[in-house]
Order: C-alpha cells, then structure tokens, then sequence
C-alpha cells in the first residue's frame, strides 16, 4: 500500500529530512585523505543522538552502524571501518534518522582530494541522473518515469545503472511502498499524489551495471571492480512537482538540474 501523508505527517518528515541533511554536510566536509570510515559513522551517531533521533539504519536486519560507507568500486552498503581514505578514492555515504516516529534519508558520494576526470565525470553525472529523475516528479505521473529519466541521462554518457537496488517509499519505515527502480520504460506502475514521499537514489557503475555481495553480507561491488556512485534525496509529492525534503540550504546552489520544487501549503 502506498501512503499519501498528510500536512502533520510531512512537517515530521521535512524534520527529520532535514536533521539527515545537516549531518551529511557535516560528513561531507570531513572526507579527506587520511581519515577513517569509522570516524565518519561515529560523528555521524553523535550527532543524530544529540539531535534526539535514533540511526535509521544500525541495527536494522543487523546492519551494524549508522552510516553505509562505500568506497571506490563498493556500490552501497559498506560497513565502516579502519580503513583510512587515500588520495583519488570516491566515498558514497548513505544515511538516515528515526525522529518523532518518522524516518529520513539521503546519500552523496564524494572525492577523496583530486581524483581522476572519469572519477569526477560519473559522481557528476551520477547526481545529474539524480536531478532528472526529480525533475518528472509531479501529481499524475508514473513511478517508472523516475526510473526511465535516471536511465536514459545515465546510459547518454557511457555508465550503467545498477539493477539489483532501487529506491523506495519512506515515512513510518524505513522502506516503504512504491519500490523506485533507476530503469525501465516511463509510464508504468502507480500514479503519484500529493502526500507521497519518495526516496529515490540512483546508483551508477563506470563500468558493467552486475554486481555481488561481499561475505560480511552487506557490501555490495561492482562484479568488474570499476567506480560506482551513488545519490539519494527524499521527496515529497506536492502541487506541480515536489518538494525536496533532505535539500540542505547550504547545498542549494550545487544541484546541477533546475528542480521541480512546489510553493505554497502542503
């Protein structure tokens, strides 16, 4: 069953949202050349905690921390450890919150000091696809037409988009109805309404879209060890598009596609 919340239910959730937003760009900024994954998901938890909130992701079916921290060819789900980041690597973080019964959630994938042009390309063109897929976001349209706009920007430049995870409805759990996949032809599947809220997160390989599962259970990799990336933002479904629940003001003037943001009451 797919939600459509209403205006208490989505001031909850731009709250959380945003509380995700904010650490995020806290985390952001500490990615450098030397640091550990470790140290980035123990910030990571002093900070939900001290905001109230619970980490969305520690525990759940047994994930052991508060951040997926996925490095260079791992495309999701990276457990974080020791390893120190060097020069070059790309680092997808993923995370979220559990606030007031609400959850939120959002991912970024950042460069590890200067890394290689075709490193750079696909974190660029990675949250372009991200963009595009918001951008057809409105009351009327069909969940595939995300997955069919994050394709057909992702395929126009030489990458492939992984199909073993997708994005996914979110409000009192984490994972909710409509699932969002990155693919497919556009006008299939439910309409949206206003009051739907979406996690949608493209996740893009440099190389061949197959990947597996590592033996710890979690880290998914690209099959061919070649870069991947990956972008989420949450939205929700409002007036003539949406709204962008974990759009941090900060980052407003990075988002590389116009966006499809409505004005006015929810």
């Amino acid at each position: 069953m797919i939600v459509c919340r209403s205006t208490a239910e989505i001031e909850k959730l731009r709250r959380v949202n945003q509380l995700v937003a904010r650490i995020l760009a806290e985390l952001r900024r500490m990615v450098a050349p030397g640091v550990t994954t470790e140290a980035i998901d123990a910030t990571a938890e002093a900070m939900v905690r001290e905001e109230g909130a619970e980490p969305a992701f520690k525990g759940y079916h047994g994930y052991p921390a508060t951040v997926c921290a996925s490095v260079n060819e791992q495309v999701v789900h990276g457990i974080p450890s020791t390893r120190r980041l060097v020069e070059g690597d790309v680092l997808s973080i993923d995370m979220g919150a559990k606030l007031e019964g609400f959850y939120g959630d959002s991912a970024v994938t950042v460069a590890v000091g200067r890394v290689s042009a075709d490193a750079e390309r696909l974190l660029r063109v990675t949250e372009e696809a991200l963009f595009h897929g918001i951008d057809v976001v409105k009351p009327g349209a069909r969940v595939s037409d995300i997955g069919a706009a994050v394709q057909a920007h992702v395929e126009a430049h030489g990458f492939s988009v992984v199909r073993e995870f997708v994005g996914h409805g979110i409000g009192t759990s984490l994972h909710e109805e409509p699932q969002i996949a990155n693919y497919g032809p556009a006008n299939r599947g439910p309409r949206l309404a206003e009051g739907m809220v979406l996690a949608i997160e493209p996740m893009v390989n440099i190389g061949a879209a197959a990947v597996k599962v590592l033996s710890d259970g979690w880290t998914a990799v690209t099959r061919d060890g070649t870069l991947s990336a990956h972008f989420e933002h949450t939205v929700v479904v409002a007036g003539g598009g949406c709204e962008i629940l974990t759009l941090f003001d900060a980052d407003k003037a990075r988002t590389p596609q116009p966006l499809a943001i409505a004005t006015g009451e929810l």
